[in-house]
């Protein structure tokens, strides 16, 4: 089967509803568009760029984001399930400020939490962890300012 090569300049059009299977589709724009409850499966989105997104309610799974870059993102209540992310980045992961879309002036924001996850070897540098929980996870190695926290335990316990 040969493949039909047309370029589309679509400006103020709704193609809502459209379908595309089997679509060669490598350096697309889209600028200033609507595509909430889009679907994308089977898709090779390497170097893919998102700039001024809101991803509120996005849903990854089975994905490799390897050395994946995130900045200045808004992933509210977002699901991303079963991974690869080696070599990923996360930078300025904050809440909302005022004038933010998702801002809430009582700070009443869901936990972003970790599950059944493999961060070893991780780094966490200049975050702020107040009223973090870690529970049920393996600490071998774990330093926090250079303490190993294993150690930390075991001085706390003889104290007691």
């Amino acid at each position: 089967m040969e493949i039909k090569v047309e370029k589309l300049d679509l400006e103020m059009s709704d193609i809502s509803g459209s379908r595309f299977q089997k679509v060669k589709a490598e350096e697309l724009l889209f600028d200033n568009v609507n595509l909430a409850k889009t679907q994308i499966k089977n898709a090779n989105m390497s170097k893919m760029v998102l700039n001024d997104v809101n991803m509120a309610e996005f849903r990854i799974s089975d994905a490799n984001l390897t050395g994946m870059e995130i900045k200045n993102a808004n992933f509210s209540h977002a699901l991303i399930e079963h991974v690869h992310l080696f070599g990923t980045e996360f930078r300025n992961v904050v809440l909302p400020k005022e004038g933010d879309g998702n801002y809430n002036p009582d700070g009443d924001y869901k936990a972003i939490s970790f599950h059944n996850s493999d961060l070893s070897n991780g780094q966490l540098k200049n975050c702020n962890l107040s009223n973090m929980d870690i529970s049920d996870c393996n600490i071998d190695g774990l330093k926090i300012n250079g303490i190993l926290i294993e150690d930390l335990i075991r001085r706390v316990g003889k104290d007691k």
